[in-house]
């Protein structure tokens, strides 16, 4: 099994990407994944150590478009009513695929967009809503206040989502040419709220709809446990779901540990994902990279990458 680093962690901290790259290889590191924090002055450091480590996957959008002030993976929305936003996403996306291509890597990871739940009689009603009333709860789902509060938002979040999931799917049909063309897939990540899209529903159906084509889902750990810890899960047995043909509909994995309600980015065995639950997910994709935050040090980054290692590869250092 092949082990990723997301650059994300030292883009900022690191200026040349040979020196990143040299740092990747030092900690164990089999491949990169270009974060959404790579700049353009990097690029040229990636592409001198391609010989040495490829690069797997690229985090859309990268490198960090010259108009954008800083790296966000959501600078963007393709799944989003408004055509304009959409037209500026599809750009985007389409080079960062065709940048996928040049680098030699087969995924682009993407963050598709998010639905909104707020109704005109409650405008702030948001993740962060759900979040506070699960804190105000001590973290009981079956809290009144909370279970009411997510009954009404799962109504509208369904409801609204149907009308991003047809647009959406017009979207993928423009662009499975052009990947089909460069010969990468679109990986569509489960996000860390309630507003995300695709859910893990609506992302089913997206794999049932596009089955051969060259786009999957991505999956994050810790994105999965804050969702599940919040009761936003909308399919509980999304992991193991399976494609016509028996593949997984996971093209890769973001491994990100977290405590429990926040996106922590922690490394592997820092938190409270179980890590060896997840074992067979790992060998069935074609992308296992490790997300932590920029503030994790090195020593606890190859701690990390060896705590894996060890439960999925029988003790492998």
């Amino acid at each position: 099994m092949k082990f990723a680093l997301s650059t994300n962690w030292c883009n900022r901290r690191l200026e040349s990407g040979e020196e990143i790259a040299d740092t990747a290889l030092a900690l164990g590191f089999d491949e990169l994944e270009l974060g959404f924090h790579t700049t353009e002055a990097q690029v040229a450091g990636f592409k001198a150590r391609l010989d040495r480590i490829r690069v797997g996957s690229i985090h859309a959008f990268c490198p960090v478009p010259i108009s954008a002030p800083q790296g966000y993976p959501e600078l963007y929305a393709l799944a989003s009513l408004d055509e304009d936003a959409r037209a500026l996403a599809r750009f985007h996306v389409t080079r960062n695929v065709a940048f996928a291509s040049e680098m030699g890597a087969r995924t682009v990871v993407l963050h598709a967009g998010r639905v909104p739940f707020a109704t005109f009689f409650n405008r702030g009603f948001s993740s962060a809503t759900l979040r506070q009333a699960l804190e105000d709860a001590k973290g009981d789902l079956a809290d009144r206040r909370y279970a009411k509060l997510l009954a009404k938002a799962r109504t509208t979040r369904r409801e609204r989502g149907l009308r991003y999931l047809e647009v959406f799917k017009a979207e993928l049909d423009r662009l499975v040419p052009v990947l089909e063309k460069h010969g990468v897939v679109l990986a569509l990540e489960n996000l860390p709220y309630y507003e995300g899209f695709p859910d893990e529903e609506e992302m089913t159906q997206l794999a049932e709809t596009f089955k051969g084509a060259p786009v999957q889902a991505w999956f994050d750990t810790g994105h999965h446990r804050v969702r599940d810890r919040h009761g936003w899960l909308s399919a509980d047995d999304f992991q193991a779901a399976r494609q016509a043909d028996g593949r997984t509909v996971f093209r890769g994995m973001h491994l990100n540990d977290v405590v429990d309600y926040h996106d922590d980015h922690l490394p592997p065995g820092q938190g409270k994902v179980d890590f060896a639950a997840l074992a067979d997910l790992a060998r069935s994709v074609e992308h296992v990279v490790l997300e932590p935050h920029s503030g994790v040090s090195a020593t606890d980054l190859a701690q990390g990458l060896a705590h894996v290692r060890g439960l999925w590869e029988g003790g492998r250092q």
